[in-house]
């Protein structure tokens, strides 16, 4: 089956169970954005030493980890904008196709496209936390700019609102998206290795369950030749938008 048949047959599976589908995202649906992945061969993890967002170093040297945190997720990442991949998926929640989006991206550009139901697996770059009182802040520039920013509400100190090395995953994004997989009937897996626990056990359930996995990767997977039912190689943005566009032939 070649690349625009597999695609029509994507779409056929979109269009049969409206309502019912999800989008389970990472680092690749950001690439086009500007935003490297983690790991892999281009992966941030291997030219910047990932210890400054590790929780104790955190707490031992706030100063110098959010030297680091600051250029890397803020001056760098912060200039990002949502590309087509980012909009389809939207779009595709708008004309009610998709339920909701599970991303284990933090850098809220799913939702700065229009999408409104998105449960951020790993948290958000787009609040900081106050690790005193709980209070949330927006990164406004008057606190990142501080060498140790703390929160205007009692002074504690603030850190970036997604899950650092030795933190747990927020419970609420844990069961919402474990529940969404349960329920859907199509899974959109859009640019993740499926290397990461837990969020790589996200589209086994849905598998479990009965759901249609379509992946959109660049390359195979962990997922590719064990649980996908279509793969779609190539770019999130050109993938997306030609599912999109299929979709809304029809």
């Amino acid at each position: 089956m070649d690349l625009p048949e597999k695609i029509r047959k994507a779409a056929s599976v979109v269009r049969a169970n409206p309502g019912r589908g999800i989008a389970f995202t990472g680092a690749g649906v950001s690439v086009e954005s500007g935003i490297p992945p983690f790991r892999g061969r281009h992966g941030l993890w291997n030219t910047v030493d990932p210890s400054f967002i590790e929780l104790n170093h955190f707490y031992a040297d706030p100063e110098g980890c959010w030297t680091k945190i600051r250029e890397v997720f803020y001056d760098h990442w912060g200039k990002a904008e949502p590309n087509e991949a980012h909009f389809a998926l939207a779009e595709l929640m708008k004309e009610g196709f998709l339920e909701g989006i599970v991303t284990q991206n933090i850098d809220a550009l799913h939702q700065r496209a229009g999408a409104e139901n998105v449960i951020e697996f790993h948290g958000t770059m787009d609040e900081l936390l106050c690790l005193q009182c709980s209070a949330r802040h927006a990164p406004e520039r008057e606190l990142l700019d501080q060498k140790r920013p703390t929160c205007p509400k009692c002074g504690g100190l603030l850190k970036p609102d997604f899950v650092f090395f030795s933190e747990g995953i927020p419970k609420e994004a844990f069961d919402s998206s474990f529940q969404m997989a349960e329920d859907c009937a199509f899974i959109l897996v859009i640019g993740t290795s499926g290397e990461v626990m837990p969020a790589c056990e996200i589209p086994r359930i849905a598998k479990r369950h009965g759901a249609v996995l379509i992946e959109v990767n660049p390359e195979p997977s962990a997922f590719t030749r064990t649980l996908t039912d279509i793969f779609l190689p190539g770019p999130a943005t050109e993938i997306m938008r030609r599912i999109l566009r299929e979709v809304e032939a029809s």
